[in-house]
Parts: structure tokens; sequence; C-alpha cells
């Protein structure tokens, strides 16, 4: 069971980072370019997913950490007997204007890091993330929960903070798009 759910958190951390690659080789003026309403430039958006990863990945970090330590000392195998990932409440995330989100300043873009520095941080986290998953290949994620109050969503495990990461980076990738097809909009 926990070996498909982590397949499945790789296939689309895999499918999600592809997709954010191809937003660094757009045509500089689309990357600088800021929407009619006030909102970020695929350049900011970039940023503000790498800040989010950061943070995310201290929190996914420290709970793989105690999630080890306690597996040394427990058996969580029961756990894993009809664990699944809450697919379906983690999807919303990704589905942009889903629901009021206030984002915390720390992860404000300011548009002054440079692209090639977010692309290589971006690179960075998702390995990361792939380290952070084949360290709990047993299941062991599931034995450390952390707060999640981004809507509602209470205490979550470390499988489902990857998850979050990869849903928020889909929830700006649909942004990006909206900003494309605005430019495109304009420039004809």
């Amino acid at each position: 069971m926990m070996t498909e759910v982590i397949n499945r958190i790789e296939t689309e951390l895999n499918q999600t980072f592809d997709e954010l690659f191809k937003w660094f080789n757009i045509d500089n003026e689309l990357l600088q370019y800021a929407p009619d309403n006030k909102g970020w430039s695929i350049h900011k958006i970039l940023e503000h997913i790498s800040l989010t990863n950061h943070y995310l990945l201290m929190l996914i970090s420290k709970g793989t950490r105690k999630a080890l330590e306690r597996s040394k000392k427990e058996d969580f195998s029961g756990m894993l007997i009809d664990y699944d990932l809450d697919w379906e409440r983690l999807k919303v995330i990704g589905q942009q204007r889903s629901f009021a989100w206030s984002r915390r300043g720390h992860m404000e873009p300011r548009g002054r890091m440079p692209v090639a520095e977010i692309r290589h941080e971006l690179e960075r986290q998702l390995k990361q993330c792939y380290g952070l998953l084949l360290t709990l290949q047993q299941g062991e994620g599931v034995l450390h929960k952390t707060m999640m109050s981004v809507n509602n969503l209470g205490k979550m495990d470390v499988y489902h903070f990857i998850y979050f990461l990869i849903q928020h980076a889909k929830r700006h990738i649909t942004q990006m798009e909206r900003v494309e097809i605005e430019f495109n909009l304009g420039v004809s």
C-alpha cells in the first residue's frame, strides 16, 4: 500500500516540476509581464513557489526526522494496513480560486531573485523531496503530524505535506497559464 502512495506522489511530483521547468523557457517579456489585476508576473509566481517550498520543506524535513526517530521505538505496521492519503481533500489546494488564501509575508515574492537562481532552487527542492520520500519508503512518514492551517486541513502527516507542496505548485501553474493568456490577448 505505501509503495503505491509513494509512487503516486513521486509521479505527480515529477509531472508538476516538469511543468514548472517549462516556464523557464518562455520569452523574457512574458516572464516579466504584470497582469492588469495588479497580480504577479510569472517571474514572481515562480519565486513565490520556491519560497513557499523552502518553508514547507523545513516542516517536511523536521517531520521526517521526528517520524524516523519514532519508527525506531514503535511498531507502526498497523497504521499502514488501511492507509490512504486523502487525495481529494488536498486536490482543492491545487485549484486556483477554490478558497481564500492568505499567505505570510516571508512567502511574498519581491521579483529580485534572478530567474536562474529560482530554477536552481526548484531543482534542489525537487531532489530534496525525492530524498525525503526515499528515506520514508517503509511508511515512517505516518508517524509524525504537523498542523496545516491552510483551508482548515488540520494535522497532516509527512506524505500529506509533500502532496500539499505539489498541489500548491499546481495552483500557481494555473495562475501562470492565466497570465500567459492575458499577455497573448494584449499582444495580438
